[in-house]
């Protein structure tokens, strides 16, 4: 019940009741002079005075007593009843929303109201309401805030982890040059090789910390243009391939559009979609002879591109997590497959960010393979 209803009834009864009590007083007291005064008196057609002479002499004085005790009694239980049907109905919800409220201000997001106790009772139903969404919110907030936290405590070990070991790499080759292990043209070419990669690889993670800044303030810096695919992507795949090359992984590549198909797309940023999804299939290829096929296809308003690699694979139980920040499929940390975890949301967000949508398909032991739809550009015609 709203709570203005109550103060209504409260009122009513307040005022009606004394009305309606000296009513009754008055009845008892004309139904007493009716039997024991003279029919005129009892009629009103005396004269005032006789009428109050008379109602002194008809009506015993224990009678009033009575009236004023029986008035006396029934307001003082209709003030308690009335009290305690406020009390539960508006100031003990009230207190109960107030203790509630001193938990969440200490910091106790668990103490809980049952909205079900409260239902239809107007203004109070609707505080409790409020109250358990705004601690659920709360809550809800506070829980992702310390899931962030954990996130970027997990992301600086991984990060410190992964430039240690290159570094470290780094350090061992530079050592042998100076030493004059790399004593003949090959071992020399060979450990500049290895320098060079290992550097690349902290770059890459460099690179991925400051996109993953951008992510969090949604800031990542796009510089939008018109691309031809065929020849973007001819660039690209001619720019991977020597460093797969050099990894023994060989590139397949497959183009299936019209030689004019255009898309709006950022170059550096989509570069970085297919660097990062290179990258991680390479980490995960443990076969001596690795193949990644790339393949562009027509989807008449749109295009797909299809990155598959003959890897491992990923479990069904965590292909549909592996865009999330901070997953790993692998959790152990080695050198040979370490990451930050936070590659594959990169290009999600930044394939999102195009307007496009991103999935993947695998099985174990057989590969893995990248879907990536985008809208093709089309010339509004005048």
């Amino acid at each position: 019940m709203k709570l203005r209803t109550r103060l209504i009834i409260t009122f009513c009864v307040i005022i009606a009741l004394p009305i309606f009590m000296t009513g009754v007083a008055f009845c008892v007291i004309g139904s007493i002079m009716l039997t024991k005064t003279d029919p005129a008196v009892a009629r009103g057609i005396a004269p005032p005075a006789v009428i109050m002479h008379e109602v002194h002499k008809a009506v015993d004085p224990a009678v009033i007593h009575t009236i004023i005790i029986a008035f006396v009694i029934i307001l003082l239980i209709t003030a308690i009843l009335l009290t305690r049907w406020m009390w539960k109905g508006v100031f003990a919800p009230i207190s109960h929303i107030n203790t509630a409220l001193q938990h969440v201000a200490e910091g106790d997001l668990d103490y809980q109201l049952d909205k079900g106790a409260y239902e239809g009772n107007g203004e109070i139903s609707t505080m409790v309401s409020n109250y358990e969404d705004m601690r659920l919110r709360l809550k809800e907030s506070r829980d992702d805030m310390m899931d962030h936290e954990s996130a970027n405590r997990e992301l600086v070990s991984n990060i410190s982890h992964d430039l240690k070991t290159p570094i470290t790499s780094i350090k061992g080759y530079v050592e042998g040059i100076m030493d004059g292990v790399a004593d003949t043209p090959e071992k020399m070419e060979r450990y500049i090789r290895t320098i060079y990669n290992k550097a690349n690889d902290m770059d890459r993670l460099i690179n991925e910390l400051t996109i993953y800044a951008g992510i969090d303030t949604n800031r990542i810096p796009y510089n939008f243009h018109r691309i031809n695919v065929a020849e973007y992507f001819g660039d690209c795949v001619e720019e991977v391939g020597l460093d797969l090359e050099s990894r023994g992984i060989r590139l397949n590549y497959s183009n299936y559009l019209d030689p004019g198909t255009m898309v709006i797309a950022d170059p550096e940023q989509m570069k970085r979609v297919i660097n990062n999804i290179i990258s991680n299939s390479v980490k995960y290829i443990e076969k001596a002879d690795g193949i990644i096929d790339i393949r562009i296809l027509d989807e008449v308003d749109s295009i797909r591109i299809e990155i598959e690699d003959n890897g491992r694979g990923i479990a069904p139980k965590d292909l549909a997590r592996i865009f999330e920040r901070f997953y790993r499929t692998d959790s152990s940390r080695n050198s040979s497959q370490g990451g930050s975890g936070i590659g594959l949301s990169i290009v999600k967000k930044i394939i999102e960010d195009h307007g496009g949508y991103i999935w993947a398909t695998s099985k174990e032991g057989e590969g893995t393979c990248m879907h990536i739809v985008l809208r093709k550009y089309v010339e509004a015609k005048e």
